[in-house]
């Protein structure tokens, strides 16, 4: 028996491969397939199954192109619906891997159709749980993700959620593996832990949602509070998930493009495209293209493109640095979008040689922000999230996290220089560019975020968390 868990740091995401005598199941494929493919052509096993424990929001899955490429059925848990073929598989149905047997769990809560897989191993042992959105470590799925009807609020998933774990996973064995979708980072729950596996009796401990003798309505409040806003992308993935979607293969191809500065230019005017920079956010902040919005390939990428632009079928024009081209329309796929017109041909360089204008974000170090700081009643706003603002922040920093920047762009001041920040600079920069495009000019970047600030004389507030 082989289970080996595949993350992707990029999108805080686990699929899984699964393997013995000679057949292979995958749990949860990305878009990007080629790896489930080499794995078990190196193995000279046959990939029998794809399971998908619900319809993802976070990210485009590779159920179909993976089923195209091997001829595997695709699975999915009691009550889902599909414009595509697939096994609707009934609660309690097994499937059986080589030696394994697949048990289907139906879990909803997370969605309608959330559905967690047992493992039962050639002894008949009940091994381990892929638990998709429904279990994390550290955390539950959050139940306002999924697409309902109106007559199911959200109080009414939680309710659900709260049954499926009394009843379908605490009677498990606390000896039971715990394989999730997602580990910290991820949109899809609010305390996920680092760790991105672990067993069920670690969980029934220190888990607050697994805690004994918690009751519904306290469940239900719990789960639900202190949520932040879904991206507005999640529906949409949701949408190419059950109905489908290109290739990823041929969004590549058809998509990396390269564009002199004038064709640049061309295709900006033409389809109102918005210029994303994908380049570190040093090289960004000396020099770049007037418009362009920094989402820096190394950093959570994927989920800020998401977040920040929320149309999957914006039209996009790629600054990156060199040989990363491909790999940028890829990890843009990832989330679905896929209206790539090209990259510059050259990258910024080409721009400057060209005799066009390029622009700077307004930076500062920490150690001459801390000389200002003391003597300077300064406007300073924090874009990191509200409980890492309230475990720690300055006195007079507003907070106004990236993540609902547009909800709260009229908040920033057009009229005062103001000083802005994160916790190292990735998301302060995202921000910076965001607001410079919506017509924001007196930007002031604190380089090195609030970790820089920390190891300065500022004084810090140490707050509890809420």
């Amino acid at each position: 028996m082989i289970i080996e868990q595949i993350y992707t740091e990029c999108l805080s995401q686990a699929s899984y491969y699964i393997e013995s005598n000679g057949e292979a199941a995958i749990i949860d494929p990305l878009r990007e397939i080629d790896s489930y493919i080499e794995k078990a052509k190196k193995n000279n096993v046959k990939i029998k199954y794809i399971f998908e424990t619900h319809f993802h929001a976070d990210f485009v899955s590779g159920h179909l192109s993976l089923s195209k490429s091997t001829g595997a059925p695709i699975i999915f848990g009691p009550t889902s619906k599909t414009s595509f073929k697939s096994i609707i598989a009934k609660d309690g149905e097994v499937f059986k891997i080589g030696s394994l047997k697949i048990k289907t769990l139906h879990t909803p809560g997370h969605t309608m159709e959330s559905t967690t897989y047992l493992l039962i191993n050639s002894k008949g042992k009940d091994h381990a749980i892929f638990t998709g959105d429904t279990l994390f470590l550290g955390d539950v799925g959050r139940p306002d993700l999924s697409q309902k009807s109106s007559k199911i609020k959200n109080e009414d998933l939680a309710a659900i959620l709260y049954e499926s774990i009394t009843n379908k996973i605490i009677p498990l064995s606390d000896d039971i593996i715990v394989y999730p979708a997602h580990g910290a980072g991820s949109a899809c729950g609010k305390n996920l832990s680092e760790k991105t596996f672990g067993t069920l009796g670690e969980q029934k401990r220190t888990n607050y949602a697994l805690r004994p003798n918690i009751k519904k309505r306290e469940f239900i409040k719990e789960v639900l509070e202190g949520l932040d806003s879904a991206p507005k992308y999640f529906n949409q993935n949701v949408k190419l998930n059950k109905e489908g979607y290109q290739d990823i293969n041929d969004i590549i191809e058809k998509r990396k493009k390269a564009l002199t500065p004038t064709e640049f230019e061309i295709k900006l005017k033409k389809f109102s495209a918005i210029i994303l920079d994908v380049r570190s956010k040093d090289e960004f902040s000396k020099a770049h293209i007037p418009g362009s919005i920094f989402i820096g390939l190394n950093g959570s990428f994927a989920p800020w493109v998401g977040t920040i632009l929320q149309d999957i079928k914006t039209a996009i024009l790629i600054v990156s640095p060199n040989g990363r081209e491909k790999e940028t329309i890829e990890r843009l796929a990832r989330v679905g979008f896929d209206n790539s017109l090209g990259y510059l041909k050259g990258g910024i360089n080409s721009w400057i040689s060209s005799g066009r204008i390029v622009e700077e974000i307004k930076t500062i170090n920490v150690l001459d922000f801390e000389k200002i700081y003391k003597k300077n009643d300064l406007l300073i706003y924090d874009v990191r999230k509200k409980d890492e603002f309230y475990t720690e922040s300055l006195s007079n920093a507003i907070n106004l996290p990236l993540n609902n920047i547009q909800t709260n762009i009229n908040e920033f001041s057009k009229k005062d220089e103001f000083y802005i920040h994160c916790k190292t600079g990735y998301r302060s920069v995202i921000a910076s560019s965001y607001l410079r495009l919506k017509g924001f000019e007196k930007i002031v970047n604190i380089k090195s975020g609030f970790e820089g600030i920390k190891k300065t004389n500022i004084k810090i507030n140490s707050l509890i968390s809420v």
